[in-house]
């Protein structure tokens, strides 16, 4: 596995789950498997309300604590100083943890500011590692930047090879900021895993289209966390680091960028945020 160090100096995974949707005992045991297997980055939310099983799978997965990587993020119900307070509490209780590796606010909500400022407390306390923000973009993503004091570690975002996002991602970099990826097979809204082309590139490298979707972003210095239930294709989205995209491919991806006709999940309400 390899790691990155965010702008605080801690390292994070590059590659990590992705819990959406994963829930009761079948969730907790994919959860378990997965860092059996030797996914180390585990990625959850309140908005998706599987905090407790995560809690739960790491308890019972035997591996040291700070060992493992947790990212979670606050949600509509911590909108607020206060309010973010204690959905910081809730969230290390439903966790089962002294302290969160990185703690995200999930979207642009009006009070991100204020939980920002309960976050950074908690961040002085120990009781995070690392803070930032998720789907912020634009004007949301500049206001948010020139006010904040302490730079957000991680903006979590949209990207995969037909929305990359990497000019957004020079802005990302000029700020320390480090960006990292959801929807990275891009959730069904266009199937990636039998596009000719990326089938194509993925022969020529012994690889899965999968793969290939998933090395185009690390190679990029971009997080992923896919989710998957699957043994198999776990260990497939972890062995990714033995083959280099050709600069030929790299192109093409960044041309592939803007799909005509392409809806990105950024523009759907809320409720589909990851």
């Amino acid at each position: 596995m390899k790691y990155i160090t965010l702008n605080n100096g801690i390292k994070m995974p590059m590659v990590g789950l992705g819990t959406w949707k994963l829930h009761g005992k079948s969730g907790k045991d994919s959860i378990i498997e997965a860092l059996q297997i030797g996914y180390r980055l585990i990625d959850t939310a309140q908005m998706y309300g599987n905090e407790e099983i995560v809690g739960e799978a790491i308890k019972e997965s035997k591996i040291n604590r700070e060992d493992i990587f947790i990212t979670t993020k606050l949600d509509q119900s911590s909108a607020g100083y206060q309010e973010a307070k204690k959905g910081i509490e809730r969230s290390l209780k439903a966790l089962q943890t002294d302290y969160i590796d990185l703690l995200l606010i999930h979207e642009p909500y009006q009070e991100a500011l204020a939980m920002y400022e309960a976050m950074k407390e908690a961040y002085q306390l120990k009781k995070v590692r690392a803070i930032g923000i998720s789907n912020f973009h634009g004007k949301n993503y500049d206001k948010f930047i020139q006010t904040c004091g302490i730079k957000p570690a991680i903006n979590q975002i949209e990207s995969h090879v037909y929305y990359s996002q990497l000019s957004f991602k020079q802005t990302l970099d000029k700020d320390g900021v480090q960006m990292e990826s959801w929807a990275s097979f891009t959730e069904g809204r266009k199937d990636i895993f039998h596009d000719p082309i990326l089938i194509q590139i993925a022969h020529k490298y012994h690889k899965t289209t999968a793969q290939i979707a998933l090395a185009f972003l690390v190679q990029n210095g971009i997080i992923v966390i896919p989710k998957t239930v699957h043994k198999e294709r776990m260990i497939e989205n972890m062995n990714i680091f033995d083959f280099v995209l050709s600069k030929e491919n790299v192109i093409f991806f960044i041309e592939a960028g803007s799909v005509p006709g392409f809806t990105k999940k950024s523009n759907f309400p809320s409720v589909l945020y990851h």
